[in-house]
């Protein structure tokens, strides 16, 4: 379990307690909004409740106020005001609230990455310097600082100026990820940027398999359109997602499924089909393997709670 105990002392408390401010008087009600600022997603709950299953974006996730839990595969990471959580990878995740309420909601910013913004930033102020290497996970924890929070804080202030956000919203996003990428971690994201490193390669292969996760896996054929030997593909992406290939295919292909039987109410064979499995009595193993349930008791349980 990835998380922090007895943290140093919190020198962004005021910072916090404006960005909550804001956010409240932003948002209606419970979800993730959307605002004018493309990037920039408000997220807001009043109580905690159970993991619930998605594909993470790359994203900047910072949390104002309560805690979350985030499992990938079999790791769980902890995390609270005082860090913030970056996937610099797509990634089969799961996450829970495990602090809120009706008078100290759970509030969270989340800022989609912007591929390309990384990308220019690492070119325009090469080489940043840090001290990870460039082999860990694509999603990880670090400590918030005051200056990462206050270009965070300048950013959501200027929903309540739409005239300013053509000029100051781009200035406060580069510096925004400029700092991420000088932080403790940042070379995590520096890496899957740069063209040709192989944690670039293997990000290929994992948005390819993103929308191509219902055809069969060949690892051979897949290591060759990313220009990785099998061996390398197979060891860096299991480093970064916590996954072989296979693996990460069967999480997208049941999360798919899932989604089918909640939303469209398709038979269990059909929604098993639909995802790529030639086997139904596999896809159900598969399926209550991740869940915790077989498909038929899982949506019983969903739609009693829905």
């Amino acid at each position: 379990m990835n998380s922090f105990i007895n943290p140093p002392a919190d020198d962004t408390r005021s910072q916090r307690a404006e960005l909550a401010r804001l956010v409240e008087g932003l948002v209606s009600g419970d979800g993730m909004h959307p605002t004018v600022i493309e990037p920039l997603h408000l997220i807001r709950c009043e109580r905690p409740g159970e993991m619930t299953y998605g594909v993470h974006k790359p994203a900047l996730c910072i949390i104002v106020q309560g805690g979350k839990e985030v499992r990938l595969a079999d790791e769980l990471y902890c995390y609270d005001p005082l860090h913030y959580l970056v996937v610099s990878v797509t990634l089969p995740v799961a996450g829970c609230v495990v602090r809120a309420s009706s008078t100290e909601p759970y509030i969270c910013i989340r800022l989609d990455i912007d591929p390309s913004l990384i990308a220019a930033l690492v070119s325009e102020a090469e080489p940043l310097m840090n001290s990870a290497e460039p082999n860990g996970r694509g999603l990880y924890l670090d400590r918030i600082d005051a200056p990462l929070l206050d270009a965070t804080l300048r950013l959501v202030r200027l929903l309540a100026n739409p005239k300013d956000i053509p000029v100051l919203a781009p200035l406060a996003l580069r510096e925004i990820f400029y700092r991420l990428l000088c932080g403790p971690q940042g070379r995590h994201l520096q890496d899957v940027a740069l063209q040709g490193s192989q944690s670039h390669r293997v990000n290929r292969a994992i948005e390819w398999l993103n929308r191509n996760y219902v055809e069969p896996l060949r690892i051979e054929e897949l290591a060759r359109r990313v220009n990785l030997s099998s061996s390398s593909l197979h060891h860096r992406f299991k480093a970064l997602t916590a996954m072989s290939p296979l693996q990460y295919q069967k999480q997208l292909r049941l999360q798919e499924a899932r989604r089918l039987l909640m939303a469209e109410g398709l038979e269990v064979s059909a929604a098993g089909y639909r995802v790529g499995y030639e086997s139904p009595s596999q896809f159900s193993r598969e399926y209550s393997r991740l869940f915790g349930a077989s498909p038929v008791k899982d949506m019983a349980r969903l739609r009693s709670i829905a």
